[in-house]
């Protein structure tokens, strides 16, 4: 079929709107390698020491510009700068979903929405995250997310998310958890106030796949810890995969402080006695940033203590599904795990419709 000059003038448009998306993505690479090399020769001029936890700086300015928010928003919430999610509503059933942003949604002739999925279109022209979209989340035009997972199987955060009714309960003693271990967290309600992401920031990318199990030591220990909570609110971890999908981005998060829910209390940081913090972008600026080796050196030494048990690397798809867990393979690592506490020669236990175990003697790690 011969393409018709209108058509032919869109592919055009399509073309230099995905070049244009291309020099801006470039662009904001360019500014987070410059402020990644500032911060690299602020640490140089230290003296020299590098602590296994950072230490929170000490505030004396107050963030006052737009710009100076958008900046630490964007140091903090990092992923994938060069594609980023956006919720959609539709307007006939009222159903809500993330799309990635494209300049050529619904262009009639260049795309193929819904007949063909954003990561299979030939005329993708994502756009960036830049500073104006993140500026229009805060401020109320839109909801967006990021996509935590990068290129190369590294991510700047680590978040794990809780979300059913007894989330503030399990959400309190797994933050309790990583003060015992000097681990630091930030804990922000979720936009509907029913539930919480634990968010951890690095000072630059770590392989999600130690990120991960870092997470999973830390859910683990809790249960361990307090084993009269199910923890039954924690429902995963972002980013979701230790490697990028292919075809695809891996799971994406929703970024905080967007304007709406902020407005009733909700997708904003908490204090200890789970209060919004006064000032959040204050608070945003003290919180910090772990350094690669310390999220490698607790991974490892927990994979060798056989502590990354008790929760479930699943392979969920984009929109969150988890279709065949009973596909999962086994996990082994329970196996590995060590009772160190003593233990009483005799269990009681009831054998009815179902087995039901005396716990009165039994260490928390026995029960979990």
């Amino acid at each position: 079929m011969a393409v018709t000059k209108k058509e032919s003038i869109r592919q055009a448009i399509a073309r230099e709107k995905a070049l244009l998306a291309d020099l801006a993505r470039k662009e904001t690479q360019s500014q987070a390698r410059l402020a990644a090399l500032n911060e690299e020769l602020s640490a140089a001029r230290s003296d020299g020491q590098v602590a296994s936890i950072p230490v929170p700086r000490t505030i004396t300015d107050t963030l006052v510009t737009a710009q100076e928010k958008i900046s630490l928003f964007l140091r903090l919430f990092r992923g994938r700068d060069d594609v980023f999610p956006k919720l959609w509503t539709s307007s006939k059933t009222g159903r809500k979903g993330y799309s990635p942003a494209c300049g050529n949604e619904w262009v009639r002739g260049v795309c193929g929405k819904p007949r063909v999925k954003c990561s299979d279109c030939p005329n993708q022209a994502f756009m960036p995250l830049t500073d104006q979209v993140i500026l229009d989340h805060l401020q109320g035009r839109h909801i967006v997310g990021v996509y935590p997972l990068l290129k190369d199987d590294t991510c700047w955060f680590l978040a794990a998310d809780f979300d059913k009714d007894c989330w503030l309960e399990d959400v309190a003693a797994f933050v309790d958890t990583c003060r015992d271990l000097g681990i630091p967290a930030a804990v922000e309600r979720s936009r509907s106030g029913n539930g919480a992401h634990v968010w951890f920031f690095f000072s630059s990318p770590v392989s999600a796949i130690s990120a991960r199990r870092m997470g999973c030591y830390l859910i683990t220990e809790t249960m361990a810890r307090r084993h009269q909570l199910a923890m039954s609110s924690y429902d995963r971890l972002f980013p979701n995969q230790d490697t990028v999908p292919r075809g695809g981005f891996g799971n994406l998060i929703a970024l905080p402080l967007q304007h709406e829910p902020r407005q009733a209390g909700n997708s904003v940081f908490l204090d200890e006695a789970f209060r919004p913090h006064e000032d959040q972008w204050t608070y945003l600026a003290s919180v910090p940033r772990m350094v690669p080796a310390t999220v490698e050196s607790i991974a490892q030494q927990a994979a060798r203590q056989g502590k990354i048990v008790g929760v479930r690397f699943s392979a969920v798809s984009e929109d969150g599904r988890d279709d065949n867990p009973w596909d999962r393979p086994r996990t082994s690592e329970a196996e590995k795990t060590r009772i160190v506490e003593p233990v009483p020669g005799e269990v009681c236990a009831v054998l009815a419709q179902r087995l039901f175990v005396e716990k009165a003697g039994l260490p928390s790690p026995l029960l979990n």
